[in-house]
């Protein structure tokens, strides 16, 4: 049984909780990109796609946020390329993958598999292909399909999954890995 009175119980305490505190702040720190000149580092992106063939080198948000008229270039570049559809992707979708290049230290330069699927693709896909979720996050704009160029597609499915930010899925014959910005939980094709 400790003998210290109570008001140094609560100073003793109050200083354990500042150090943990401080400690939890440059662990939060560390995790996140560096944040440069014009915003925060990382976030710029290399996208192929790889049905298209076009490429955007873009930089989609700066200090002040999110660049509106970037954001209508990837969404663009990542449409359905099948029928054309366009569906404006969640930017969490970009901070992800930029992390995600950082974590790795590579250039964030990405070759897309599939970016946003019309419901009409989707449907035609589940019918044909095995693997394909009748209810894809990629109908929502909130999944992609990638390859970080220079670097092992488990390495990448790794980095994901010890980020949890989403949906990780590991597709090593296809040579791909799922990411999405939805409920944290992984798995296999």
């Amino acid at each position: 049984m400790s003998s210290a009175r109570p008001a140094e119980l609560s100073c003793a305490c109050r200083s354990r909780r500042r150090a943990l505190a401080g400690l939890m702040s440059a662990v939060a720190a560390a995790a996140l990109p560096a944040i440069g000149a014009d915003g925060p580092a990382g976030s710029r992106l290399v996208l192929v796609n790889t049905h298209t063939g076009e490429v955007l080198d873009t930089t989609f948000r700066d200090g002040s946020g999110y660049r509106a008229g970037e954001l209508g270039r990837l969404d663009w570049l990542l449409r359905d390329y099948r029928t054309g559809d366009v569906l404006p992707l969640d930017a969490r979708l970009f901070d992800l993958l930029t992390e995600l290049a950082v974590r790795a230290g590579l250039e964030p330069r990405y070759e897309v598999i599939s970016g946003y699927r019309s419901p009409a693709t989707n449907a035609m896909l589940v019918a044909t292909t095995d693997g394909v979720s009748s209810r894809s996050l990629h109908m929502e704009g909130k999944a992609i399909d990638v390859r970080l160029v220079g670097l092992p597609i488990e390495r990448l499915r790794d980095l994901a999954l010890a980020r949890a930010a989403g949906g990780v899925g590991y597709y090593p014959v296809s040579d791909f890995v799922h990411l999405d910005v939805g409920q944290v939980r992984s798995w296999s094709g």
